[in-house]
């Protein structure tokens, strides 16, 4: 069973950096997340997108709403979702790393790509997870992500394994802390 990751002082104030907030989701982002979940292109390294129906009846009012969950925003509009939180060891890769250790993951929409956003927003919360929680943090796409294979590697995230999971080629890496 994964442990969830708890923070006694979340949600804390918005983390800022040269052009982007970052802060806790809120019941406004919902149809956002909405328009992302169903989005096939967005979707297209993480199974596809979702039937929006579907995804209407099962998305919380405030989606991601859990400590260390960041929505973007670029001028007072939303560019993505990015967070950590606890992997769950027992899944492939999680052997190759001892101890517990948080997983970065994000999604942006169509729009916000190729600006720098989930660089510079990646590197902030990776900051921030130094500061204060000090643990490894690991990172799994699927090696035919182009995009995310040279975001981690631009984040400081080295390779750990490969695997097969979800039917396509996984790249596992990780971050020391510092």
């Amino acid at each position: 069973m994964v442990q969830p990751l708890v923070l006694d002082d979340w949600p804390l104030a918005p983390i800022r950096t040269e052009r982007l907030l970052l802060r806790p989701p809120e019941a406004r982002d919902r149809e956002v997340f909405l328009d992302m979940g169903s989005d096939p292109t967005v979707n297209h390294h993480l199974g596809g997108g979702r039937d929006r129906a579907t995804l209407e009846a099962e998305l919380p009012e405030v989606p991601a709403d859990r400590p260390a969950q960041f929505v973007l925003e670029h001028d007072g509009r939303f560019v993505g979702w990015m967070g950590l939180g606890r992997r769950d060891p027992s899944r492939p890769g999680g052997a190759a790393l001892e101890g517990p250790f948080l997983e970065l993951s994000y999604v942006m929409p169509v729009a916000a790509w190729g600006h720098g956003y989930a660089a510079e927003a990646g590197a902030a919360i990776l900051v921030w997870s130094d500061e204060r929680l000090g643990e490894p943090v690991v990172v799994c796409t699927q090696a035919a992500n182009d995009r995310s294979l040279a975001l981690a590697a631009r984040l400081g995230f080295t390779e750990l394994a490969r695997f097969e999971e979800f039917d396509a080629e996984q790249w596992f890496g990780v971050r020391m802390p510092g």
